[in-house]
């Protein structure tokens, strides 16, 4: 059944989280390359390169309301993907005002309903429909989870990032996978794959931030921003872009019929 390597994967990725050692938040990470502070903002660019994430919102709504369904549970993962938008902009945004562990609480929430949403929209529109639309609600309560336990696990000093990183990198994995493994419901996919690449070009800038303001004059956290800003746009636009695919016929959407 194509379903196993999906399961093989989460088995080797929940037994790596929990046999790796504990992984507490890096002090020095609050501190950016970019420390400027312009118009009394400070930090001004890391924060308003947050923007983007208000109109990629709000563009997502205008695409989910006048996308073609072929299965109502495909709607609403997707719904959760696009005002994550506009949460991902707010939370981030107030993190870098004044970034410290108890305000990157706010910017990793909002981005663990994206990484679901997303996720369960995959599995929905690849595997299952219902599959996908039983498992969103899991899989959100799973990203809250998964930043609240981080955030007593560092108000105990004993900081713990192993759980919200599954959360962050598993679906990362497991989306290419089930694009490879199973045939796609709608067409434009190709713009999951586009997403895929943003968000490993937001992670490299991310890695780079001093090194980008040194050559740049801008720092590599803020351009970040932008390059993940691009990552969430790309599937939105799909919605706005893709119809039913005449190759793939099914009722209940690539419900594992596979032998």
């Amino acid at each position: 059944m194509k379903v196993w390597p999906l399961y093989l994967l989460a088995l080797v990725a929940v037994a790596g989280a929990y046999l790796s050692p504990r992984l507490a938040q890096d002090p020095p990470y609050h501190a950016f390359a970019d420390q400027r502070t312009l118009w009394g903002v400070p930090h001004f660019w890391n924060v308003v390169s947050n923007a983007p994430f208000w109109l990629v919102g709000a563009y997502g709504l205008w695409a989910w309301s006048r996308a073609r369904w072929e299965h109502h549970h495909d709607r609403w993962a997707w719904l959760v993907v696009s005002l994550a938008g506009f949460l991902i902009g707010a939370g981030s945004g107030y993190y870098h005002y004044a970034p410290d562990n108890a305000t990157l609480f706010w910017d990793r929430l909002p981005m663990t309903l994206g990484f679901m949403g997303v996720f369960s929209a995959v599995i929905a529109e690849r595997v299952s429909a219902r599959v996908g639309w039983w498992m969103l609600g899991p899989f959100l309560a799973w990203g809250v989870v998964s930043v609240e336990l981080w955030r007593r696990s560092e108000a105990a000093g004993a900081g713990d990032l192993r759980m919200y990183a599954l959360v962050q990198f598993y679906p990362m994995l497991a989306i290419p996978l089930m694009l490879w493994l199973f045939p796609a419901r709608y067409t434009a996919s190709h713009r999951v794959w586009q997403m895929i690449l943003w968000y490993v070009v937001a992670k490299v800038l991310e890695s780079a931030d001093g090194v980008i303001y040194a050559v740049l004059g801008m720092g590599g956290h803020a351009l970040k921003h932008l390059a993940a800003a691009m990552a969430l746009w790309m599937p939105l636009r799909m919605l706005a872009e893709r119809e039913p695919s005449l190759k793939v016929a099914v009722s209940e959407p690539a419900a594992i019929h596979v032998k």
